[in-house]
């Protein structure tokens, strides 16, 4: 019978290299897909992969989705490799779209606006992130809770919350009655970087978010103890390093940038509060976080393949006529192909009678 037996040493190349097969394991069982669903493979793979990136505006998209998963899952990224699982960021992002275009409708006069008043309305957001990661926090912190329930226990909280708001307080009252809140004004709306193009400065904050995730965690103490704490417990509390403020900190900058992630949506490409604000973005950069090897700038890489799965989904439906939930299946596909990989780098298959 097959048996998998431990390594001595996993191949460090082989542990970097992994997101690349496994993204080329996801291409080739995408293409079985398709032919099983009587589809070209290589047509549906090019339109797959291939035409969202064939021009600038498809470039442009692109970056319109790597922006919030790449700011979402630096701050997983830090979560996790503290051992402090967030599977919670798409609550944070609600909340923080929440909080942000609260700020926007009240202010908005239809004549205001501008870099103040944005920078205002995108610090209430990741301030409502920070608060949402805060009650996990609290949990976790003075009652012991298992912060992976009350974390995805808190986003169903948070899009009723939303659904909520949209039939009622913040309803457009000249919406004809659709759960949708007014639109913003343009001076409220996030700067855009590429004229003709839906691609705004978010693109900038996520990758600045991702060179500071790094430099904090390869350069700073506080996160060599945050570091020390999630893989080795016992070694951090002999060394006097505060788990309790590891929590803390990776939880409320998490949450900050999920946050911080859900006001650049709804002050971006959206344009305004609508009950659906996010396609799963906070469950998605989990993918992206353990794709990119939970490494701040790792996951630039991982999160474009994810925008990639989105914009090619999308086409994948209006040229193919494939089901919507073409998307989920291509990063399930991905996420068990970088597990499989994970596996066979620390194990070996060994054959035994």
């Amino acid at each position: 019978m097959l048996t998998l037996e431990r390594r001595a040493q996993p191949s460090r190349l082989m542990a970097w290299c992994s997101p690349l097969l496994a993204v080329l394991l996801t291409a080739l069982c995408g293409s079985i897909l398709f032919m099983a669903v009587g589809k070209d493979p290589l047509v549906s793979l090019q339109v797959f992969f291939l035409e969202p990136i064939k021009d600038l505006h498809g470039w442009a998209e692109v970056g319109v989705k790597v922006a919030p998963l790449l700011m979402i899952a630096v701050g997983l990224s830090i979560c996790f490799r503290a051992n402090v699982f967030n599977i919670g960021a798409e609550g944070q992002l609600v909340v923080g779209a929440i909080l942000a275009g609260t700020v926007v409708l009240w202010l908005d006069d239809e004549s205001n606006g501008g870099f103040w008043l944005i920078s205002l309305a995108l610090l209430a957001g990741a301030l409502g992130g920070m608060a949402w990661a805060a009650i996990t926090a609290a949990l976790r912190d003075f009652f012991n809770a298992n912060e992976i329930l009350v974390s995805l226990m808190l986003v169903y909280v948070a899009e009723l919350l939303l659904s909520y708001l949209m039939h009622g307080a913040l309803m457009d009252p000249d919406g004809f009655g659709f759960p949708q809140s007014k639109l913003f004004s343009d001076g409220w709306l996030i700067p855009i970087l590429l004229p003709g193009t839906r691609l705004h400065i978010g693109i900038l904050l996520a990758l600045l978010a991702a060179i500071l995730g790094w430099l904090y965690l390869s350069r700073s103490f506080s996160g060599f103890k945050l570091q020390v704490g999630g893989i080795a417990p016992m070694a951090a509390r002999y060394a006097g390093f505060s788990s309790r403020n590891s929590l803390w900190i990776c939880l409320l900058v998490s949450g900050g940038l999920a946050g911080l992630a859900g006001a650049l949506e709804a002050m971006g490409p959206i344009g305004q509060l609508t009950p659906s604000i996010s396609p799963g973005y906070g469950f998605a950069a989990i993918i992206v976080a353990f794709v990119g090897r939970l490494h701040p700038l790792g996951v630039i890489f991982s999160s474009f393949i994810m925008a990639l799965l989105y914009i090619g989904g999308e086409l994948s439906q209006s040229r193919l006529g494939m089901p919507s939930a073409i998307t989920g299946i291509f990063q399930g596909i991905l996420l068990f192909a970088l597990l499989a990989c994970d596996v066979l780098i620390h194990n070996r298959i060994r054959w035994r009678r």
